[in-house]
């Protein structure tokens, strides 16, 4: 039984992988619905670990090195796919060093695993990381990417479509979301320890904004989970447990 969660993380591996490969190969809603599945597997194995007591040091290991294709690797390639052809169709009209630019924008996107990457080391070894997070957690990122991917192809919000077709604006999110995560901005891990409201505060204020969005907006409403999550992080501050510095 002690090895179920580790198992249950290399899943979350090969759903990463293979959100790598349909994304390689331009099926990029795929490759979102197959983040999504590596979340899923992600949550799947800290409750396994915690439900069997079975904690190791290399389930945290696999845990980072998964996390980080799945939620690094991954969407960083989602978003090169998207910005691709429109870099492509200005560096036809230009010549140069307007060309030069052009070229070097695409490379953008390797800010994303570099930063998850960075994210995710110093995650395992900084010990204050318990009841809150610094940065933006790894498949926080994932999710703020991906949700752009499935609204766009699901909702008839003409915004929403020009977003992902649009280069500029697709680079900005990613420079923000990169350095959202190696920054030390106070963020809540979303781990309830128990479900007393009291401590857990900004969690159920999360969880109820989410809900009364989607209601209202659908699933458009899947864009506003990471500015949701990051404003009542910095509202709700982590309540310390008894003894904490």
């Amino acid at each position: 039984m002690k090895h179920v969660p580790n198992f249950i993380t290399t899943l979350n591996l090969a759903a990463g992988f293979a959100a790598i490969i349909s994304a390689a190969n331009g099926y990029l809603l795929t490759a979102s619905w197959l983040i999504m599945a590596a979340m899923i597997f992600d949550f799947l194995d800290g409750f396994a670990a915690r439900f069997l007591k079975a904690y190791s040091e290399i389930g945290k290991e696999l845990d980072s090195l998964a996390d980080l294709v799945s939620f690094g690797v991954a969407p960083g390639l989602i978003i090169y796919k998207l910005i691709v052809p429109a870099i492509s169709n200005l560096s036809m009209h230009d010549s140069g060093q307007g060309t030069i630019l052009t070229s070097i924008l695409l490379y953008i996107p390797v800010l994303m695993p570099v930063c998850a990457a960075l994210r995710l080391a110093k995650f395992n070894i900084d010990t204050t990381q318990t009841i809150s997070f610094k940065g933006l957690p790894a498949p926080a990122n994932a999710i703020a990417v991906i949700s752009a991917v499935i609204v766009a192809n699901y909702s008839s919000m003409p915004f929403l479509k020009s977003f992902t077709e649009s280069p500029a604006a697709l680079l900005i999110y990613t420079v923000i979301l990169s350095l959202l995560m190696v920054t030390r901005l106070p963020l809540l891990s979303l781990k309830f320890k128990n479900l007393n409201f009291k401590g857990n505060e900004g969690r159920f204020i999360l969880i109820g904004l989410v809900l009364i969005s989607f209601i209202i907006f659908g699933l458009a409403a899947s864009l506003l989970i990471i500015p949701f999550y990051i404003i009542v992080s910095l509202i709700t501050p982590p309540t310390p447990h008894r003894g904490a510095l």
